[in-house]
């Protein structure tokens, strides 16, 4: 059996806006509450579980996504205004990547984490 991640916890300002900004703009599942945490599926074997936190440092969330998805999800950042980038360093260029082949791009969900759509994995040689 290949090992898989389950879970992680996503810490947020208000999990229940972020777990409902995830499910829109990715189509992620939105389970709803369970325990204290409030969930999203990302697929069979993943969910992101939202946690209330006052503090906390942002993350990097980056979603491999087919390139037929790309497109869908990417309208959905613009018909939300959302603003996005090319890179880690230039999330609100308004541009996306073409690295290793694919389409990239970076933009920030509501708690302030660096989130990353890419369509091929990036080349570690």
């Amino acid at each position: 059996m290949a090992i898989t991640l389950n879970h992680t916890i996503v810490p947020s300002h208000d999990k229940v806006e972020s777990a409902r900004f995830y499910s829109r703009v990715f189509g992620f599942d939105y389970i709803g509450e369970f325990h204290h945490f409030v969930v999203v599926k990302v697929n069979d074997t993943l969910s992101l579980d939202f946690d209330n936190k006052a503090n906390y440092e942002p993350h990097h969330y980056a979603f491999k996504v087919p390139e037929e998805e790309f497109d869908g999800i990417f309208e959905h950042l613009k018909a939300e205004n959302i603003p996005y980038g090319s890179g880690p360093f230039e999330p609100e260029n308004m541009s996306i990547n073409h690295n290793d082949g694919g389409r990239g791009v970076y933009f920030r969900d509501p708690g302030g984490h660096l989130l990353e759509m890419l369509t091929v994995d990036y080349k570690m040689s």
